[in-house]
């Protein structure tokens, strides 16, 4: 049976942008992987590990790994705490 995570990825932390983190992807996890005796690289003959699906809504992805019945796990996005400060706030302690 296939197993995929259903997530939305982190923003860039070189970016203060949040482009791109409002998509969820469906990825497929890796079965048995193989390292790579020369460069010492994980692989796998699974062209699945490969994929990744994205779709507008949560929703979208687990009707899709239903429908296609594919066991998924569900990783819910942390609230990103957002902290306001001033530039004067450097200077008043």
């Amino acid at each position: 049976m296939k197993k995929a995570k259903i997530y939305i990825p982190n923003k860039n932390p070189m970016q203060s942008g949040l482009g791109k983190t409002d998509k969820w992807i469906l990825e497929y996890e890796v079965e048995n992987p193989s390292k790579n005796p020369l460069m010492g690289w994980e692989s796998s003959s699974n062209t699945l590990s490969e994929l990744n699906l994205e779709f507008s809504s949560k929703e979208m992805a687990i009707d899709y790994a239903k429908k296609m019945k594919i066991e998924y796990e569900l990783i819910e996005p942390k609230k990103r705490k957002i902290v306001k400060k001033s530039y004067a706030d450097n200077f008043l302690k």
